[in-house]
């Protein structure tokens, strides 16, 4: 029977991580395994997961508690390296998944043994779980209004943001014989997205199966403002997409990205930032 790992990452979560633990234990998929990462909290995240595992002991669960902070990337990849699973999801410990999750990626991909990334529609929640909207528009039935590319996504991937990464399941041979998270980056779901979208078609599930916390706390309400590394990552990862992209349609889904991230740049006074996105933009406009 196919095993789904799902690393779950806490950072400072001590008011949803049993909440998000207690989602894994719901799931209708019964094989599966959770290892639970603390990324050296400083609140009481450690406490409470030690807590929700006194009072919940399964053989399926296993803990990794970090003696000092290594950031997503970095601590994600320790703990894939200790699972054999033939499926990974990447929970953040104040996310959760609803109890199909599990059940419903692992059916779509193994339908699809190309695919290397499963994805479905997620509900945003506040801080107090209270419901915000969908990411994608939903009808009466709970389906997307809109239509959700699926198979060969890498120029719609540079383009915009249109996967909630949390509702993400990898494939973990894809997964890992990309190597896992870049650790050189500060954040790593637009990364991962593109190196496995060059190469694998991703699937779509279109119905709600996670809900995705905004926490005014969150690496994403920061990523603009001085200081913060993520802008300099997403530059990086811009360097990356140049030596990818093929044919006209690739380079100007980059030239607008390239024009956005360099905008973002400006209004928020990174001008370092802002010149080298738009050294980046006129290399690749002059591309042939």
């Amino acid at each position: 029977m196919l095993k789904v790992a799902v690393i779950c990452l806490c950072y400072n979560h001590e008011n949803y991580v049993q909440e998000t633990l207690d989602s894994v234990l719901a799931q209708t998929y019964r094989n599966w395994e959770l290892i639970v990462v603390d990324d050296a909290s400083n609140d009481n995240s450690k406490q409470q997961i030690e807590q929700f595992i006194s009072a919940h002991p399964d053989s399926r669960i296993s803990t990794l508690f970090l003696n000092e902070n290594m950031g997503n990337c970095r601590a994600f990849n320790k703990a894939l390296a200790l699972t054999e699973a033939e499926y990974i999801i990447d929970l953040a410990a104040d996310d959760i998944l609803l109890p199909e999750r599990l059940e419903l990626g692992l059916a779509n991909m193994e339908k699809s043994p190309e695919v290397a990334i499963n994805f479905s529609n997620a509900n945003y929640i506040d801080e107090s779980g209270k419901l915000l909207h969908s990411h994608y528009p939903i009808d009466q039935w709970g389906k997307s209004t809109i239509p959700v590319p699926e198979g060969i996504v890498f120029r719609n991937i540079i383009e915009r943001y249109f996967i909630c990464s949390p509702t993400m399941m990898y494939r973990a041979i894809f997964l890992k014989k990309a190597g896992g998270y870049d650790e050189n980056l500060a954040y790593e779901d637009f990364d991962i997205k593109i190196r496995l979208s060059r190469v694998y078609p991703f699937s779509y599930t279109d119905k709600i199966l996670v809900r995705k916390r905004i926490l005014n706390t969150a690496m994403s309400q920061k990523q603009y403002k001085k200081g913060n590394f993520q802008l300099y990552s997403t530059l990086i990862i811009c360097r990356k997409i140049f030596c990818m992209i093929r044919g006209k349609a690739e380079k100007y889904a980059l030239l607008k990205r390239l024009a956005f991230e360099a905008k973002q740049a400006l209004i928020f006074r990174r001008l370092f930032l802002f010149l080298k996105f738009s050294s980046l933009w006129f290399k690749t406009l002059l591309m042939k």
